[in-house]
């Protein structure tokens, strides 16, 4: 109920082909009638509905709309069509909500709307149908009464303009990308009653973070996508310096690694940020005797996050320069970050010739061409350090000279 004193404010999102479609709501169609947005231009035989997760606890809602979409999967009739949706208030930091929108035909409309009442019965959701009007051009919205609630209300559907930035950027923070070990200490810590191998997880990490000063021997950071060849380069600079060779995730979070993939974002991010601060610790006590090399670290949790989060071109992306690039406080900061290079179709060649196994990303990466577009241009967009970027199609030894004057020139090896 909360939401309502602003409904008219927010503007509504449905994604159609991996690209966002906006409109808003009113109290009254004012002025010439407008074409109606297009989600519903090819929905005229159809019914619509929406239906948006409003849990007030963060982690309960995480849980509920993933729980939510295999729950709509399953029930819904066949012809049923469902795409992620969400609603926000233009520039409000922490206004998102998210849901589904629906598509069903005249066949199996009732059916649908007998599901979404169930819904309303006992889950934290707000379920709104849409109604054409006779003319054939206008819509109205209409969000349905829970139980013991006022009746009905409805609001006239409009055309909105496309935001200057993509809404899921207004929850980016400590929610896919997390910019403190406090942060994601604390939502793990809330798991530790729904997902027992939570408190195992935090049972490893360091008792406090600091910001600390950089060790005395240099830190170099190998950054990339699969097969750029991270692996041989980090080898054969830990042969080549003498160096010692570390992991982000840590080897020790191993064991834990599948059952956090299952959770949905705001819980995964959340592990995986905390194996950036076990990795650091890691650092600091190695990189007092010897140098380091890091095999990924945190620009790879926050590249592939806000990649995720943001859906369509890389233009969707947040501004060069946001404060959703910068490096945490808190996090011990390398001396060299370098970010491996490769052509997609290089890439995919070099996969199929490890005939490995694909993580859910990487065949995200196959699929769009747009998700490996965003997941690049967010690693070349981080900052405090930035990526220098290296050519990875030469042969491996031209890589690893190539590096290593990197590492001369920058950090006096």
């Amino acid at each position: 109920m909360s939401l309502l004193p602003h409904w008219s404010s927010r503007v509504f999102s449905v994604e159609l082909d991996g690209a966002p479609i906006y409109f808003g709501v009113q109290e009254k169609f004012r002025g010439e009638e407008a074409p109606p947005p297009r989600v519903f231009r090819d929905a005229r035989r159809d019914s619509c509905y929406s239906v948006l997760v409003c849990n007030r606890d963060r982690i309960g809602r995480a849980k509920f709309y993933a729980q939510l979409k295999d729950k709509l999967s399953r029930d819904l009739p066949p012809k049923c069509v469902l795409s992620p949706m969400s609603s926000f208030l233009p520039d409000v930091k922490d206004s998102l909500i998210r849901g589904y929108f629906l598509r069903a035909d005249s066949e199996c409309a009732s059916l649908t709307e007998r599901i979404l009442g169930d819904l309303i019965q006992h889950d934290p959701v707000l379920v709104c149908s849409y109604l054409q009007r006779e003319n054939g051009k206008l819509w109205t919205q209409h969000l349905w009464p829970h139980p013991g609630s006022e009746t009905p209300r409805e609001y006239c559907v409009v055309p909105s303009a496309e935001p200057q930035y993509h809404p899921s950027t207004l929850n980016i923070v400590n929610s896919d990308v997390f910019y403190s070990f406090e942060e994601a200490y604390e939502v793990l810590k809330k798991c530790g009653d729904i997902i027992p191998e939570a408190t195992s997880v935090l049972e490893l990490l360091p008792s406090r973070v600091e910001a600390r000063s950089k060790p005395d021997f240099p830190v170099i950071v190998i950054e990339g996508l699969d097969a750029t060849g991270k692996t041989t380069l980090t080898e054969s600079l830990r042969d080549t310096l003498g160096a010692v060779l570390l992991q982000s995730p840590p080897q020790c979070l191993s064991p834990w690694r599948a059952r956090f993939d299952q959770e949905p974002p705001l819980i995964r991010r959340a592990f995986y940020a905390l194996g950036n601060y076990i990795t650091a610790e890691q650092i600091g006590q190695e990189g007092m005797k010897t140098p380091v090399i890091v095999d990924r670290f945190w620009h790879s949790t926050a590249a592939y996050a806000i990649a995720t989060a943001v859906s369509g071109s890389p233009c969707n992306l947040p501004a060069e320069g946001s404060e959703l690039y910068r490096w945490p406080s808190d996090l011990l900061q390398p001396s060299l970050v370098v970010l491996l290079t490769l052509d997609p179709e290089e890439r995919k060649r070099r996969l199929r010739d490890r005939g490995q196994g694909k993580t859910k990303e990487e065949q995200e990466l196959d699929h769009s061409q747009h998700f490996r577009l965003r997941v690049e241009e967010a690693y070349r967009r981080i900052i405090g350090p930035s990526c220098i970027t290296v050519d990875a199609s030469p042969s491996a030894d031209q890589v690893l000279q190539q590096v290593l004057r990197l590492i001369r020139g920058k950090c006096h090896l």
